[in-house]
């Protein structure tokens, strides 16, 4: 699992969602620093966290721990 690489796809998928970085954050329930600190790839979201993202996201749990697309 590479941080940098899955932070740059939880950016990328943010702003495709036209979801500022405190947007997202409320809607999954943690602070935009957070948000912040994953897509610089200096952290990645808890477990307890994963469901919720990939679900406002539009991805798979796979899919951002990869970091990016995976064909079904």
């Amino acid at each position: 699992m590479d941080q940098i690489k899955s932070g740059k796809f939880i950016s990328e998928l943010r702003r495709e969602k036209e979801l500022t970085q405190t947007e997202l954050a409320d809607r999954i329930g943690v602070s935009a620093k957070t948000v912040s600190k994953w897509e610089c790839g200096r952290g990645m979201p808890e477990i307890s966290t994963l469901p919720v993202l990939c679900e406002t996201l539009g991805i798979s749990v796979n899919e951002l721990l990869s970091g990016e697309r995976v064909p079904s």
